[in-house]
């Protein structure tokens, strides 16, 4: 399995301003670089191409990656993803979205997820230990759905609800760990297990 598939983009949504961390998290260093440029090399690795972080509450140059800045990110991850949705180009067939405050969820997550569009899925979804997390494969025919029920703070979790029948569920607990940073506290615990960049998750044992 090569996890590369013609036409799927990648979204991180990166435009808090981590209010319980104390800093915006897309700048925030985190083995070595910064959120943002962790988050989309993940996305970038995984097969995705091109790909799209959206900021708001700080502005960074994000290496490989366009980056596009949500007027209203305070309203929300809601808005973001919307913003991120318009901002892809009429090419991508599918989307895989990433959040910046994951950032041990591996590469191998996001060429999963590709894999299973590739066999047909609409939906796909990063499972660890049974549990529905990040990253999350949403197929172009979906789009308008996922844009008009995000609301708030949350994004693409309103139509996972609303149409369970069309997620597929991919087993990721192998290559990669949907643990957050929320505060201090989870940046330093995550902080003691980051891998350097270049460093392949997949090889790394856990």
């Amino acid at each position: 399995m090569t996890g590369r598939g013609p036409g799927c983009a990648g979204l991180l949504l990166a435009a808090g301003k981590g209010a319980r961390l104390g800093t915006p998290k897309a700048a925030v260093s985190f083995g070595g670089e910064l959120l943002a440029d962790r988050g989309a090399r993940l996305l970038r690795e995984g097969g995705c191409d091109p790909v799209v972080v959206v900021l708001g509450a700080v502005s960074v140059q994000v290496a490989g990656a366009v980056t596009v800045r949500n007027p209203d990110w305070e309203s929300g991850m809601g808005s973001s993803l919307r913003a991120g949705l318009d901002a892809l180009p009429a090419s991508a067939e599918a989307v895989v979205i990433a959040l910046v405050d994951q950032p041990l969820i591996g590469a191998g997550a996001v060429e999963r997820l590709i894999e299973a569009r590739s066999v047909g899925a609409a939906v796909a979804v990063a499972t660890y230990g049974g549990a529905m997390r990040n990253p999350v494969l949403i197929g172009r025919e979906h789009f308008g759905e996922v844009a008009r029920l995000a609301a708030g703070d949350v994004g693409a979790r309103p139509f996972l609800r609303a149409h369970p029948e069309l997620v597929t569920p991919v087993p990721c607990d192998d290559v990669g760990d949907p643990a957050d940073i929320d505060t201090p506290d989870d940046l330093a615990r995550l902080s003691r297990g980051a891998r350097p960049p270049g460093v392949d998750p997949r090889r790394a044992t856990r």
